[in-house]
Order: structure tokens, then sequence, then C-alpha cells
């Protein structure tokens, strides 16, 4: 007699159906898995054996043998223990074949019989769903999780017992609904408010957000250019339940979460970070940093400090919003669609044009300083500025401080956002994201608008990349202040958003 049970692994960003077959034969006794599985699955035999026997079943005096199929797809992990000891009970007669008939079965099992959780169960759920399965069998601390996939009948299961005896329809499991934990560390992020002065920067952070546009911040120690990118965490508005979907799966991908991420992602990695890290690979090509930001920001402080091959990596990412990444035995490609947030000094000691420090750089210094941002990078960030030093007798000045300036940004950020779903019907769907040929047929520009942008690209010696980012940002713009044309006013701002020094 062969058994055929269903389940399925996370592979890439996407999931993949394994069916595990087995097969009882006369011989001495033996359990053999074959098909392509890594020492991770292989132990799966000890750990199966056990749960069988510690749940009260009796494991078979024979030769046995499970197939995972298809044989030429690689396999790890701990996701398919619950399905191999369902094809054990049910080769061994103590489950018949129906009654396991349309149904996927995912988990870890412990040496008792608990049914433990696994990593990327989004993926698997998606998985099941695209392929019809009637009922998914999962662990129940991953239920709250996969309860984010709709229309897909899911019973959370605590152990191999419970499970059986649900099987046999001895004690059927009720719907159970997972209660989504809720982290009640209250912990003090800052606000708009909080910026004493720096009225241009903060309406450029307010721009940036609103069109998802790419900023670099410039200025000296201390201006407060940190600060500004860490209020953005809390400008960003409300994530969707698509786009948490999506989040979450790339999270628990990534071994970062076992829970819904509720939030925008705010990835900062330090400036000593490998390539691997931020792009994503090692040898099971896990999503790095700038997918770990998707539909969210990923701060880069002290851009220039991180290495070279690092911040050219970016350059791809940025303009297609995924990352492909190539191993020997898969390709993977994960979303990337983040907002950049960089930061840097203007010279090394950071004190170039500060009229209260003196430089001590060199113009060599400084010019190696600058180059270590190619120009290729700096075309793809949309808005670069200067932040200057605020007096100190303005930092404690007008106390105590509201939250109305935030409040207001914030509604702004939410109209404009909601002018751009308007125009484009796209959810995600930014000023920054459209092409060259969607910015000229789907933007109107004044006449007047046009001719100054015409006479600045030529004044200015801009890339056509350059040229097409400026009418996104002026759109912008518009959005923010209601306008349905892009106006010479607006193009004016635009441009002061891309100084270079």
């Amino acid at each position: 007699m062969i058994a055929k049970i269903h389940s399925a692994i996370p592979y890439g960003y996407d999931g993949h159906l394994v069916e595990v077959e087995a097969s009882t034969s006369k011989g001495l006794p033996a359990f053999n898995i074959v098909g392509m599985a890594d020492k991770t699955i292989n132990e799966a035999k000890e750990r199966v054996r056990s749960a069988l026997t510690n749940s009260g079943f009796t494991f078979p005096n024979r030769k046995l043998v499970v197939n995972l199929a298809p044989a030429d797809l690689q396999k790890d992990g701990s996701y398919l223990d619950l399905a191999i000891a369902i094809a054990i009970l049910t080769v061994s007669n103590q489950l018949l074949p129906k009654d396991s008939q349309n149904k996927l079965f995912v988990g870890e099992l412990s040496l008792d019989g608990e049914i433990r959780p696994v990593r990327s169960i989004l993926n698997i759920i998606e998985t099941a769903k695209l392929l019809g399965f009637k009922e998914v069998f999962l662990p129940i601390n991953n239920l709250a999780q996969a309860q984010l996939i709709s229309n897909v009948n899911l019973i959370g299961v605590k152990n191999l017992r419970e499970l059986f005896l649900h099987l046999k329809k001895e004690a059927i499991i009720k719907n159970r609904i997972a209660v989504v934990k809720n982290n009640k560390t209250v912990v003090e992020t800052p606000i708009l408010d909080h910026i004493r002065g720096q009225e241009f920067a903060k309406r450029a952070l307010t721009v940036a957000i609103a069109g998802h546009h790419n900023i670099l911040l410039s200025g000296p120690p201390g201006a407060g250019k940190t600060l500004l990118a860490k209020v953005a965490a809390n400008l960003l508005p409300n994530i969707s339940i698509d786009e948490q979907i999506s989040v979450t799966k790339i999270w628990s991908l990534a071994g970062q979460t076992n829970d819904i991420i509720s939030k925008r992602p705010f990835r900062a990695p330090h400036h000593t970070a490998s390539k691997t890290s931020i792009i994503g690979g090692n040898r099971t090509a896990k999503p790095g940093e700038i997918s770990l930001a998707h539909h969210g920001v990923l701060f880069l402080d002290e851009i220039p400090e991180y290495q070279r091959d690092v911040l050219e990596s970016l350059r791809q990412p940025l303009e297609d919003k995924v990352i492909s990444i190539s191993r020997a035995n898969q390709k993977v490609t994960y979303p990337a669609d983040f907002m950049l947030i960089a930061t840097m000094n203007p010279c090394p000691c950071g004190y170039l044009g500060d009229p209260y420090h003196e430089c001590t750089c060199s113009r060599i210094q400084i010019e190696n300083y600058k180059k270590k941002i190619s120009g290729p990078l700096l075309d793809r960030i949309d808005m670069n500025i200067s932040v200057q030093k605020v007096e100190n007798s303005q930092l404690v000045a007008n106390l105590p401080i509201s939250n109305q300036d935030h409040l207001t940004a914030k509604e702004k950020i939410k109209e404009a956002m909601a002018r751009q779903y308007s125009r484009y019907g796209k959810p995600g769907f930014y000023n920054s994201s459209l092409s060259s040929h969607q910015v000229a047929t789907m933007l109107t520009l004044t006449k007047d608008a046009k001719n100054l942008l015409e006479n600045a690209s030529k004044r200015l010696n801009l890339s056509a990349r350059s040229y097409f980012k400026i009418i996104k940002v002026a759109q912008t713009i518009a959005d923010l202040a209601g306008s349905g044309k892009i106006l010479p006013e607006h193009i004016t701002e635009s441009l002061s958003f891309r100084q270079r020094s």
C-alpha cells in the first residue's frame, strides 16, 4: 500500500507543493526518507518516530520508505514533519486515505507529539489556496499570521493526537480564531514638532513621503538629519491588508517574526553591514534589508561610510523595485519597493561651510569623500537637501511642544496619496513609481511650467532621469496643494529639492 499526503514548503517568495508518499514492504525494519531531503528533513525520522510512539500510535515494524516529490526539488526545514507522520499513520492503516483527501498538512513535530510553528506560513497558505485545497492543518501558533489569507479553511492544531481524533471524526476541532499579540511596550518616537527650525527640510520630508521619493539629507553634525529620518517613520500612512501580507511574508522568510507586521517597516542597517545582508543572499537566498524595508523606509545614516559595492548594488532595486538573487541551486526574486532616506556630512570632518567651525579637510579629502557616492546612484535619488545647523537659542524656544504640525503634515500626505490613487487606480503606486513614458502621458504641465523646466534643464545640464524626477516631485507638490496641473511654482520648488554641492 502507498499513502499520499500533501504538504508545501516556501520556495523563494512563493511556495511549492510537496507530495509525501509512504510505502511499507517486507524486510528488516528500517525508515528511509528520499527525494532531495537535507539534514533537517533526515532528522525528521527521529522526531516523527518519537512523536507517533509518545502519542499512543503504532510505528510500523517493517521496511518503511518516505518519498518527497518532486524528487528534483531541494527541500529543507521542518515543514514536512506533520505530513510524514500522517502518511505513516495512513500506510499503517491507523488512518484511512479518505481522512486526508483534499487536505494539506504542515508543521514541525516535537518528541511528545506537539505541533510547533514553522516559518513562512503565508507562502504555504497562498500555495494551498492557489491549488484549491479545502482544508489546511497547521500549528496553532501559526494561525494568527495565516488568517491574513482569506477564503481558506484553516485549522490550527495543538498536537498529533488532537489531529488524529479530528480526522477520525471522534473529536472535531472547533473553529479557532487566533488572538493577535499586541506589544504593550510604549516607545517614544520623534514627531515633526520635536524638530526646531529646519522648515525647508521638514517641507522636503513631507513631499518625499507623500510621493514615496528617495531623499538625501546633507549637513553638519548635530543639524538634525537623523532626527528628521526617524520622524519619517511616524509620517508614513497606515499599512493596508495586502501590504501587510507582503511585508509579513518577507519578514517570516527572513526568520524575523511569526507574528503579523502591523506597521510599515523602518530599517536602519549599520554602515558595516555586508552586501549580502543588504541585498539578500547566503546559501538559502534569504531576503536582505532592502526587501525587509518593502512598503517602508530604508535608512542609511552617513551613507558615504557604507562600502562602495554595497551602495552600487542599490542602483537596480531603486529603479526596478525588485531584487533577483541567483544561486547555484535556485533563482529568487523578492520585492524591494522601499523609500530610501540617506544622510551624509558635507566633508569627512563634517564642518565644510559651517560658520562656527573651521573645516580641517583638504580639497582631495573632500573630493574623495563625495566620490564615495557615484553619479548614477545620486541620479536615482529624487531629492537632495542641505540641512543647516539651528541656533542653540532656538532649540528650547516656544515650549511646550504640541503635535499640530505633525498631524497637519500627516493629513496632507494622506490627501496627496488619495489623489495619486485616484489618478493611477493602483494601491501602493506613487508618483515616484511612474516610468518616463507614464510621466509624459499621464501628468499635465502648464505651458509656463514646461518653459521653466526646459530652461532649467539646459542651464543645469540635467540628465533624462533627473528631468523626469523633477516632474514627478513637482506632481507630488501639486498633489499636496490640491492642484490638478503642475504649475511653475511647483517646478521651482522641485528644482530647489535637487541641490548639488
